[in-house]
């Protein structure tokens, strides 16, 4: 790859694809040369090199250099050791040596060649137990010498260098130490072009982070989905610089890796201009913050952690706070928080999450109450609960069953007070011997008494929310019916903001076994209020519909029942009445989005439905309704508007947005469909309620047939001679009988007890015959509980429901409707026939 020669050489340069190129695939590793001089070059060196002892240590021996100046600066071969070169003197004396340009100058060997003006120089000793192993010797390109951060760092890495130097004693050859030692450090680098995000990352850089080499793609955006939210405003501040105000950056963030575990890290980056001077690359490090930091440092992550602790809402948010403010910064092994409830103890957030991490006697109730879960079984905890102080136990302590393997090189326990009672228990556990320091104790009180603060508050929203829950769910449908000749799902998903509980609502009402209702609707707010009026509004809704009416009378009478309720809040709805037969669809829409279709052939739009006002507004209003006709294979989707609209979403781009998915979809599974609407909500401003139907049309066509009955002495005799033409031409004289008996009751009761048209609908499907008569009377019929032998009547009904497979009523506009299903008899072959009749010939 090519350099940046202006500044800064050794770090590579990477290539930003060009707008609508393809995409690049997956980076090249970097390699370990490459990552080692950018880690160097970053603490301030060009170049580094190991000095050892040659035979008799009478001379240095120049054994291992690397840098991305090697070809610039050249270091002797061999030094004498009572010489005056730096890395003699260092190595004599065993003190580091740092020196800046003028002082360089003044030594009369050992240095760069050729000597410049500019560059600086630092011998360090490599030592172990007091053995002098060698000297490692760096070289900067800063007037002003290393900075003394600089310095820290070459310290440790010198330390690493003898490690492994010593390791390596009484081998023929030496190994590479120079990039194994920095690897030990566990500091990783990476080179990020802000205008593309793409980034350029070591191994160690991934390792740190938690991500494979191979599931790197070289994207920024990669790294961060790893961030924890919290610390994410910070980090887009490195990756779109600000070129006055950035300069020299530093700052901590965590990181969640896949086996669930929070990692804190430090980066550490500087700006890099382009020939324009707009940035060009920021270039940076990143190593694992291990160790809590001391002095002014506790207060700003105890100020972090209050400010943290107030957005928790949720038990489990607290719990996440817990792990990022204690296990990483002391470097435990462990962490869980249980709440006291009672006089027992229910564990609500262990960190790690592997059960293997933790003792075989929690597996067996893993992440429901503990082992022995009354309080009294764990008397360490007892006594911690109360008498309300931090606890802090080291290395050895024997503790009860329950405790054991939970912290076996210490383990502090931190009761959570709250309104002077414990809420809780926090226990922060080690596997290697730990020292607590002063500084540690005030850091936990102090955590303890936030938390559980915290933990009360979030334990009582979370009660809030349950209860909100189980309220919407009530007033939901709890399933949606099984439709002939089509498919329905829905989805809700509550607000994430206030209390979750809202007003939109959805329906699916089968109005009889060939048409149905959809019906969604949103009440405007979000309480207690609205859960209630969308819960009255479904109601009647749904009442109006079985009724029978028409979508536009459906709409009016719940518009004029909403007005009469004398509330503020309104309501928006959609309503669609679907024949399953035909496809043919009455739409209805008051305040409400439009409805969406997605055609078969996957094209997507909205239905141009004329609308009316919302409900509860005006109770004159009206309602036009518009037809559509469905083809089998078309989806319809009803949306409300939290799905579509919110603050940053206009309501034409969510809908395009929307349609865009809906298209995009897979039909053959409706519930995925729903799911790809809803994608990534996000923290929602408003609940979403989505309806989706996709309409495959009747596998089986209905044969249908209807008379007109008129009021005239001999209209049941016409009722069944029309009964019996229209059998013989569908060729089921099989069941004459009983539906002419069927008839003959249905309309005789319908004549003498109603006033008003009568109609008579037959309908073959399935092998059964369904006879339906319709009178303008609300009253069902009634059987008569007792008929004796000198009663007149009364028996019609007990026939009819003798001969019947099934029999009923059902409301109807203006009326009601009467119905019967009679099965049609199998034909049985004549004695000798060798096969059956054919179908429609006559019976035997």
């Amino acid at each position: 790859m090519p350099h940046d020669g202006r500044s800064w050489a050794g770090f590579p340069e990477l290539r930003a694809s060009e707008a609508g190129a393809p995409d690049i695939g997956p980076p090249l590793p970097v390699p370990e040369a490459a990552a080692t001089d950018r880690v160097l070059r970053f603490a301030g060196a060009a170049l580094a090199a190991v000095y050892v002892p040659g035979a008799g240590e009478e001379e240095l021996r120049l054994t291992e250099k690397v840098g991305c100046a090697i070809s610039e600066y050249g270091l002797p071969e061999r030094l004498p050791v009572s010489g005056g070169s730096p890395a003699a003197y260092a190595f004599r004396t065993g003190r580091p040596l740092w020196l800046n340009p003028p002082e360089l100058a003044s030594y009369p060997e050992g240095g760069p060649m050729p000597p410049r003006a500019e560059l600086s120089l630092g011998a360090l000793p490599l030592g172990s137990d007091g053995t002098r192993l060698g000297c490692l010797v760096v070289v900067g390109a800063a007037r002003t010498g290393f900075e003394a951060e600089h310095q820290r760092f070459l310290e440790r890495y010198a330390d690493a260098v003898a490690g492994l130097l010593q390791a390596a004693t009484g081998r023929p050859a030496p190994a590479p130490l120079l990039g194994p030692a920095l690897q030990s450090l566990r500091v990783g680098s990476f080179v990020l072009v802000p205008n593309t995000g793409l980034v350029e990352a070591d191994d160690t850089m991934l390792e740190l982070v938690g991500i494979t080499p191979d599931d790197f793609d070289g994207k920024a955006d990669t790294l961060l989905a790893h961030a924890l939210p919290e610390d994410m405003h910070a980090l887009m501040s490195v990756l779109e610089p600000a070129t006055p105000a950035f300069g020299r950056r530093e700052l901590e963030f965590r990181v969640r890796r896949p086996t669930g575990e929070m990692r804190w890290l430090n980066l550490n980056c500087r700006l890099v201009l382009g020939t324009d001077d707009r940035p060009d690359q920021v270039l940076g490090v990143v190593t694992a913050t291990s160790v809590l930091r001391r002095s002014a440092d506790d207060v700003s992550r105890i100020q972090w952690l209050t400010a943290a602790l107030d957005d928790a809402t949720e038990v489990r948010d607290v719990g996440r706070v817990v792990v990022a403010a204690l296990r990483e910064p002391l470097g435990a092994d462990r962490v869980a928080l249980a709440e006291l409830r009672e006089d027992r103890l229910t564990v609500t957030m262990l960190d790690p999450p592997q059960p293997s991490a933790w003792p075989e006697s929690w597996r067996a109730q893993w992440r429901s109450e503990w082992p022995d879960a009354p309080v009294s079984a764990l008397p360490t905890l007892q006594l911690a609960l109360r008498d309300g102080r931090t606890d802090l136990w080291p290395a050895g302590t024997a503790f009860e069953p329950g405790l054991v393997g939970i912290g076996n090189g210490g383990l502090a326990v931190l009761p959570l007070p709250a309104k002077g009672r414990p809420a809780g228990v926090c226990l922060v556990g080690w596997d290697q011997p730990h020292e607590f320091a002063p500084e540690e104790r005030s850091l936990l009180t102090a955590t303890a008494a936030l938390v559980g603060q915290a933990l009360k508050r979030a334990h009582a929203h979370d009660a809030e929310q349950e209860l909100a829950t189980l309220l919407q769910r009530s007033l939901l449908p709890r399933r949606l019916p099984e439709l002939p000749g089509g498919t329905a799902v829905a989805r809700y998903l509550p607000a994430r903001r206030g209390l979750q509980v809202g007003g939109d609502w959805y329906d699916v009402i089968a109005l009889s076994e060939d048409r149905v209702a959809l019906v969604i609707g949103d009440v405007q707010g979000h309480s207690a209020g609205a859960a209630t009026i969308m819960g009255q509004m479904r109601t009647a809704v749904r009442a109006y519909a079985v009724e029978g009416h028409p979508p536009d009378v459906v709409m009016s009478h719940a518009n004029r029942l909403l007005v009469g309720m004398e509330t503020d809040l309104f309501a928006t709805c959609c309503y669609a009445e679907l024949d399953m037969d035909g496809g043919t669809t009455l739409f209805v829409r008051a305040g409400h989005l439009a409805p969406l279709v997605r055609h078969p052939d996957g094209r997507t739009e909205e239905v141009q439905v004329e609308g009316g006002l919302p409900l509860g507004v005006l109770a004159e209003a009206e309602f036009p309704m518009t037809s559509v006709v469905l083809a089998p294979g078309t989806v319809l989707a009803l949306v409300t508007d939290g799905l579509v609209e919110s603050a940053d979403l206009p309501l034409d781009e969510g809908m395009r947005r929307t349609a865009t998915a809906l298209a995009e979809a897979d039909p053959a599974d409706p519930g995925r469909m729903a799911d790809a609407l809803l994608g990534d909500a996000g923290r929602r401003e408003d609940d979403v309620a989505v309806l989706l139907l996709r309409y495959d049309g009747m596998k089986t066509r209905p044969t249908r047939a209807g008379w007109a009955v008129w009021r005239l002495p001999d209209a049941v005799m016409h009722a069944r001679r029309f009964t019996a033409r229209t059998l013989r031409r569908w060729k089921v004289e099989e069941a004459t009988d009983a539906v002419l008996l069927v008839v003959s009751e249905l309309v005789t009761n319908a004549l003498v007890h109603t006033q008003g048209p009568v109609s008579v609908d037959l309908t073959l499907r399935a092998g059964r015959v369904r006879v339906s008569v319709s009178d303008s009377s609300p009253r069902a019929p009634a059987k008569p509980v007792i008929v004796d032998w000198e009663a007149t009547g009364g028996r019609g009904l007990l026939l009819v429901e003798a001969m019947s497979e099934s029999f009923g009523s059902v409301p109807v506009a203006g009326g009601k409707q009467v119905w019967s299903e009679i099965a049609v008899p199998r034909r049985e072959p004549a004695p000798g026939d060798a096969e059956p009749p054919p179908e429609g010939g006559s019976p035997p």
